[in-house]
């Protein structure tokens, strides 16, 4: 039969965090929206929302018999199962969020659930879009050695018009969505040429 033997286009699995806890955060309308457009157009990638928020204050007290508590373990669990990250990052006092640290700093402990994997990152805030944010956590993710995509970048003025997300978080501007969808684009064909590396 004809095309029988052509493998399957392996679907890259991508672990999309938010910096925010709120529920309707403009950032977590960012991964929402992310995660519609991969099922409604984007085949071979899956996004899944991992929530940061159960996880405890790092405290490597907690680290018993070197294990982790169980949030922690459940957390690095789905961090070591993804090909790729997606990380929504608001901006708080010129950098990323004390939730996001913390998440990133559990995952990172011995052996390090971040390393050789690719990630991209899109914010939504003030005026500068959540920019300094993204390039802090650029730096930290040096140290983790992950590979972040350079293009495209999405900073998103949430605040100036027109209306770039509804009350309850949700993105409504569909020249935001385009954008949001070549990140991930962008993000799908980096970790595929990574994997075909190894």
């Amino acid at each position: 039969m004809e095309g029988a033997g052509l493998a399957m286009k392996p679907v890259i699995k991508v672990a999309a965090l938010c910096g925010s806890l709120r529920r309707a955060s403009f950032n977590r309308g960012l991964i929402r929206s992310a995660i519609q457009l991969c099922d409604e157009s984007i085949e071979g990638m899956k996004i899944e929302y991992v929530d940061i928020a159960p996880l405890p204050f790092l405290n490597t007290d907690l680290e018993v018999d070197g294990k982790f508590p169980t949030p922690v373990e459940a957390f690095r669990q789905r961090i070591r199962g993804a090909d790729a990250f997606l990380f929504a990052s608001p901006e708080y006092n010129y950098s990323f969020t004390g939730p996001l640290k913390n998440a990133i700093d559990w995952a990172s402990r011995a052996p390090n659930a971040w390393a050789d994997k690719p990630a991209a990152i899109v914010s939504a805030g003030g005026n500068f879009g959540g920019g300094r944010s993204q390039y802090h956590l650029r730096q930290v993710g040096v140290f983790l050695d992950l590979h972040f995509i350079n293009k495209p970048e999405l900073f998103v003025q949430a605040f100036q018009p027109p209306s770039k997300f509804d009350s309850d978080g949700n993105l409504i501007d569909p020249e935001i969505r385009e954008r949001l969808k070549q990140v991930l684009l962008s993000l799908q064909a980096f970790t595929l040429r990574l994997q075909n590396q190894c």
